[in-house]
Parts: C-alpha cells; sequence; structure tokens
C-alpha cells in the first residue's frame, strides 16, 4: 500500500489507479469493514488525524479529481469528495524519499513520463503542508 505524498499529477497510470484502489482499501481499514492492513505503516498518518475518515476522503477526493482531468473513470460513490479535513503536516524528508521511489518506478515503467518528471521539483498532494524533516520512521526503506 502506498499513499502518496507526492501530488497526484506526477503519477503515471498505473500509479494513480493503485493509489486510487489502495486508498479505497484504507479507507475500509478506517472503518473497521476489513482484517488485512490493519497496522500498515502508511496508515499511521490517517489514523493520527482528529478526522480520520474525512481525512481519507479528502485524500481519494483529490485522486479523484485528477482522473477525471485525464478522462479515466473512478467510483466517485465510493467516497465523499465534499469531504473537508485539516491539512496533515509532512515531512520534506518525506516528500523527496517518495519523489526518488517514484522516478525509480517512472524509469522502468513509463520512461516518457520519468523524462518529463526527472528535472521537476515534486510539490505534495493538497491535503499535506510540508516541514522540515527526515524520512518517517514508519516509511519502509
Amino acid at each position: 500500500m502506498r499513499l502518496w505524498t507526492v501530488h497526484p499529477r506526477f503519477l503515471d497510470t498505473k500509479g494513480l489507479t493503485a493509489v486510487w484502489r489502495e486508498g479505497l482499501l484504507a479507507r475500509k481499514v478506517l472503518r473497521g469493514e476489513t482484517r488485512g492492513y490493519t497496522r500498515h505503516p502508511q496508515l499511521v498518518r490517517f489514523r493520527n488525524h482528529p478526522d480520520p475518515l474525512a481525512a481519507i476522503d479528502a485524500y481519494l477526493a483529490v485522486i479523484l479529481a485528477e482522473s477525471r482531468n485525464r478522462g479515466y473513470h473512478f467510483d466517485a460513490t465510493k467516497i465523499d469528495e465534499r469531504a473537508q479535513a485539516a491539512p496533515i503536516r509532512e515531512t520534506t524528508g518525506q516528500l523527496d524519499y517518495e519523489w526518488r521511489h517514484l522516478l525509480n518506478k517512472l524509469k522502468e515503467r513509463a520512461p516518457e513520463r520519468f523524462e518529463d518528471s526527472r528535472l521537476l521539483k515534486p510539490a505534495p498532494h493538497p491535503l499535506f503542508v510540508l516541514v522540515q524533516g527526515d524520512v518517517r520512521e514508519w516509511e519502509k526503506r
């Protein structure tokens, strides 16, 4: 499961589809509707949010908007796309780590997108506000 800190506009088709699917799984976990993935480290920042369900829906709403921009048809009925959530603080180190991870994936599966992206400065998903810091301790390296 990868719930990217990186803005979804940087994801390739596989990445965008995967984050939607994995975000929906995270939503089920947060709602107590599944036994799997309950201790997954990617869920820490959502679990620590004052309103975890609003946070995951706000996160997924941005993914949904990006899918629409690309002409994809993700099922909007699976989330509350009007959900509002306080921003989540995330570190610059976490964003940079994920950016390098994404570029490695793009290099292999979407070389053209890699070439278009490799010199860009990563931006975070709008739910996240950046603070100085290292890669998070929950990140599996």
